[in-house]
């Protein structure tokens, strides 16, 4: 054979396998395959499956809560609401004021049973001071509150029925609630709540969540709880972040007495992270117990008292969780686990105990909102009044001792 034909032949083969490649190509195309093709024209198959997806996992969670103090929409409140057009949206006719998109949760003390008991007169309430609050008010309450404390001296006013009656509307309308008025009936200090809760994943999107932590409810008006009272937090600090609400000490006053600042602080003692009190109707101070935050009462909320600037303004805390996945391994089972922990009285001890679930390392950050209901309506406090409220507080000063996983602004 002639060079020139053997030349012929070796372009007609070159040829030939371009061709063949470019159909290759293109059939590989249609099929998910990934082809190679050396410089002598060898073919190579490196896979015929498309690169896997990037595993997305959480890489942190984040929970943003705003807890007021006392809160009810009896008595005078009723009144007024009956006088207005918006009738039962009338005591919440504010809330936005305070950018309830900006919190995950909103907590409150919840100051009044909840029945459809007969109603008496807004006059006979003030005189006996026994509140009775009607459940056509909670469609409107559920837009803005998460959960409530029921450990006070007024949600025993229309009897056990009444307290058994007020979980009932409660649930009804997807509010969760820890506590009771009885400090020694130890099964319903406390309760698991399914905090609604934010996860950042690794693809950057956000995932809503629920984070299940503890909220004891103490009511120490009359008595102070006892010993076996507060250990019940001891139950579940093994495991989950635990806030304490009690309601004590005299009303009316500036500072707490030296029995009311006993007892918050052997709730620290026992494991509370956070303790946050009420009763007074009045903002008290705050402090650093330990490095732990203490507030010994917000004040009123939404309440009908209106006769001095005291009555009329509150604190309420602003309270972040943050939890980092990369030093907490359980974090989705913990998540899955906080899914199932909104019913009261749940197993959610029980199966974090069962899971061997390792307690979630977490940082609190906490800031000072504040509030004016004077002139009925409850609102947003002005900056001068914000100022006023962190004073008596004495803000500053706590959160210059705060500690460990705790910081303020």
């Amino acid at each position: 054979m002639t060079k020139k034909a053997r030349g012929r032949g070796r372009s007609a083969v070159r040829g030939l396998a371009a061709v063949i490649f470019g159909l290759v190509i293109l059939l590989g195309g249609g099929y998910g395959g990934y082809w190679l093709m050396n410089l002598t024209g060898d073919q190579q198959v490196l896979s015929n499956q498309a690169p896997a997806a990037p595993v997305v996992t959480a890489t942190s969670l984040e929970s943003r809560m705003l807890v007021m103090g006392d809160v009810f929409w009896g008595r005078y409140i009723n009144d007024w609401s009956q006088q207005s057009e918006l009738t039962y949206a009338y005591p919440f006719s504010r809330l936005a004021e305070f950018e309830r998109e900006k919190y995950d949760a909103w907590i409150n003390d919840l100051e009044c049973p909840i029945t459809n008991n007969s109603k008496v007169s807004s006059a006979v309430e003030d005189t006996t001071l026994s509140f009775d609050c009607s459940p056509t008010y909670l469609p409107e309450a559920k837009k803005w509150f998460t959960a409530m404390t029921l450990a006070n001296n007024h949600t025993d006013n229309q009897g056990v029925e009444g307290l058994v009656e007020t979980r009932q509307h409660l649930d009804a309308n997807g509010i969760q609630y820890f506590g009771t008025y009885e400090p020694e009936d130890y099964d319903h200090v406390c309760d698991v709540i399914a905090m609604p809760a934010r996860v950042t994943m690794s693809d950057s999107s956000e995932k809503q969540v629920k984070l299940p932590m503890v909220w004891c409810g103490y009511h120490g008006v009359f008595k102070t709880p006892t010993a076996e009272s507060v250990a019940v937090m001891k139950r579940y600090t093994d495991y989950f972040p635990v806030i304490a609400m009690p309601h004590s000490g005299a009303e009316y006053k500036a500072e707490p007495d030296t029995i009311k600042t006993d007892f918050y602080r052997n709730l620290i003692d026992n494991g509370a992270d956070v303790v946050i009190g009420d009763h007074p109707h009045w903002i008290q101070s705050s402090e650093a117990y330990k490095g732990r935050l203490i507030l010994y009462s917000l004040g009123n909320f939404i309440f009908d008292q209106q006769y001095n600037r005291e009555v009329t303004r509150s604190a309420l805390l602003q309270m972040t969780v943050t939890v980092d996945a990369a030093k907490n391994p359980d974090l989705a089972k913990w998540i899955e686990l906080g899914g199932t922990c909104a019913t009261y009285q749940d197993e959610c001890l029980e199966r974090a105990s069962s899971l061997e679930l390792q307690k979630l390392s977490l940082t609190y950050q906490f800031g000072i909102e504040g509030s004016d209901n004077s002139g009925k309506l409850v609102h947003k406090a002005t900056p001068e009044q914000l100022a006023d409220i962190k004073a008596r507080l004495r803000w500053q000063q706590t959160i210059s001792g705060l500690s460990g996983n705790n910081s303020g602004e």
